[in-house]
């Protein structure tokens, strides 16, 4: 009769363990679907508003870095802005690696502090839940 007991408790077990790694699977599915919604939501306005193409201009000499920083700080108020929202949304983790992504990308940013302060507080909070 014991047997049976502890027979019935890990069939159990293996079943809960089995439906919270499916629950786990699911919203990292949907975290990912989202994550890669808004990317092309984005773009597709930056697009939209860029308007058409131009042609590409000719190669400027090496010694001259091309003049980009416009287009950069716009992508950094993106990622930032995107990652607050994110904080804001009840999803820590994504906030926290489009953070990192913003300070991967854009290490001398003007929201440097800003995302570190974002970053921090939302580790401390996926650490308490």
């Amino acid at each position: 009769m014991v047997w049976l007991v502890l027979l019935a408790f890990a069939a159990a077990a293996g079943w809960l363990f089995r439906q919270r790694l499916r629950q786990w699977e699911d919203r990292k599915r949907a975290e990912e679907e989202r994550f890669a919604a808004f990317m092309a939501e984005t773009s597709a306005a930056k697009a939209k508003a860029a308007g058409p193409m131009p042609l590409p201009a000719p190669p400027a000499p090496a010694a001259t870095p091309a003049p980009h920083a416009a287009d950069g700080l716009a992508q950094q108020k993106m990622l930032f802005e995107a990652a607050h929202k994110a904080g804001e949304a009840g999803e820590p983790a994504l906030a926290i690696q489009l953070y990192g992504r913003l300070l991967a990308r854009y290490p001398a940013t003007a929201f440097a502090d800003q995302a570190r302060a974002g970053a921090a507080a939302l580790k401390k909070k996926l650490v308490k839940t």
